[in-house]
């Protein structure tokens, strides 16, 4: 029997960036989904505040290479890779040095977001979903964690979703409190047109402001489930996930067993023969 496949689509992670709600659950859960037989794949931006020699990331030259073109620009894709021992676990990382070497995560030393990152977005999640392919990995379900990864629904529902690789992916978005204060680039609706969008799927961003409210309703909108992934998230996405026909799951201290049992869920386990 194939074991099903699951790739985790997170903006940070512990031990690779500080320690906290978002990238404790990144660490956790995976490790859980692993050790009851699921497969696995998780990937995070590499920021320029990991230490890479400390933690032993090397470049995967065979996934390395591509551009990725971004608003008419190429920007290089470098794929790294490190691994948890402890957990035994391993983690991809999508690099590109324009974009992600800094010395801060999304926001600068005053706490506002950079300017650049929308293409930010892009650039990791297009290089996640490029990568996909190039291992030849088919995801059974894809779970997406914080905001950085909110466009990676409407790419694998739209763009993708011809692909044989993620055709039949069902694609989780856990919500979590990351607000920015400051708005994305104004065309980001034009940047985010790759073959297969079309405008009315990017509404939120061509008739109004393109912020952190209309990135994670343009995730809702593309996910086949919604979870809380922190306590008492904003409670108007609770109503509109349900606005939207679509499952909401409730924040859970006891996350994993909840998770474990939506995985079973949406790939239910096979008989034995």
């Amino acid at each position: 029997m194939e074991p099903t496949r699951i790739l985790y689509i997170t903006q940070e992670i512990s031990p690779f960036s500080p320690e906290n709600l978002v990238s404790n659950i990144c660490r956790e859960l995976p490790q859980f989904a692993q050790q009851k037989g699921y497969e696995i794949r998780i990937f995070m931006p590499c920021f320029g505040n990991i230490n890479e020699r400390r933690n032993q990331l090397h470049e995967v030259q065979r996934l390395s290479g591509l551009n990725i073109i971004i608003n008419e620009s190429d920007h290089s894709l470098v794929i790294k890779v490190a691994s948890i021992q402890a957990a035994k676990i391993q983690v991809y990382f999508i690099d590109n040095y324009e974009f992600f070497n800094r010395k801060t995560m999304d926001k600068n030393e005053r706490g506002l977001s950079f300017e650049d990152n929308d293409e930010r977005s892009i650039f990791y999640i297009r290089g996640v979903l490029e990568t996909i392919k190039k291992l030849r990995w088919t995801p059974d379900i894809v779970h997406c964690h914080g905001w950085l990864s909110a466009i990676a629904p409407l790419f694998i529902k739209t763009a993708y979703n011809s692909d044989p690789f993620f055709r039949n992916s069902k694609v989780i978005y856990s919500l979590y409190k990351d607000e920015f204060a400051n708005e994305l680039d104004k065309n980001l609706h034009k940047k985010l047109m790759l073959d297969g969008v079309k405008d009315s799927h990017v509404k939120n961003f061509k008739n109004s402001v393109p912020n952190w409210e209309n990135i994670t309703k343009l995730a809702i909108d593309f996910s086949d489930y919604v979870a809380e992934g922190v306590e008492n998230s904003k409670k108007d996405f609770e109503e509109y996930t349900k606005s939207k026909k679509k499952s909401f799951i409730p924040y859970s201290e006891d996350y994993k067993n909840v998770f474990y049992e939506l995985y079973q869920k949406i790939v239910p386990p096979q008989k034995e023969e």
